[in-house]
């Protein structure tokens, strides 16, 4: 049985059509974290792919109850300072069960701001405690509109939280971003691995 939309064969005898774009990534970059201050990614960014995504994996911070983040720049510039518009919330559930809620977290987004975005809040720093997830920019080469990112990410929070955080926004600017750095609010990054991929 097939599947058509706008006059389209999109899956036929279940599977995909040969013509319907998949999104593969092609890994770009792997950076590894050992007690470092930033992690930055200053090449590879650039028109070939209309979407990036950088994934993270176990990313422990050296200090308790600090915010995991990340800001661009363009061309050769080091100052990771563009103009954000954001939003985040969070899910979240403690070990024991008793404390639960769905949040909009308005101190943590910006409007017109330069600041490092905050991907989590109050990340623990205990042995087994990390972060993991995900961050997708879209079309960050274009010269023509603004630059769109979404992430999510889960943390394993101070006091024995799991949190499910979702930020979103855009980097108001219409010149080309380059470059992107990730850091804690406070602290290194004790250990962790960054993949940056492609998506076709």
């Amino acid at each position: 049985m097939a599947v058509v939309s706008n006059g389209t064969t999109l899956i036929d005898n279940g599977a995909l059509d040969a013509a319907v774009p998949t999104g593969s990534l092609t890994l770009l970059s792997t950076q590894t974290a050992s007690a470092s201050a930033t992690i930055s990614f200053t090449s590879g960014i650039d028109s070939t792919y209309d979407k990036y995504v950088f994934k993270f994996y176990d990313i422990h911070a050296s200090t308790d109850a600090i915010n995991f983040t990340f800001q661009a720049d363009t061309g050769t510039n080091t100052s990771y300072n563009q103009i954000i518009t954001s939003t985040i919330f969070q899910a979240y559930n403690n070990e024991a069960g008793g404390s639960t809620g769905l949040d909009y977290l308005g101190s943590h987004d910006q409007a017109q701001g330069t600041a490092f975005q905050n991907l989590t809040v109050n990340t623990g720093n205990g042995n087994d405690e990390s972060v993991s997830g995900y961050l997708e920019i879209y079309n960050p080469s274009s010269s023509v509109f603004v630059k769109h990112f979404i992430a999510r990410i889960n943390s394993y929070n101070a006091n024995d939280f799991t949190s499910d955080y979702y930020t979103a926004g855009y980097f108001n600017l219409t010149t080309a971003l380059t470059r992107f750095q990730f850091k804690m609010s406070s602290g290194n990054i004790d250990s962790g691995v960054i993949k940056l991929y492609g998506v076709a």
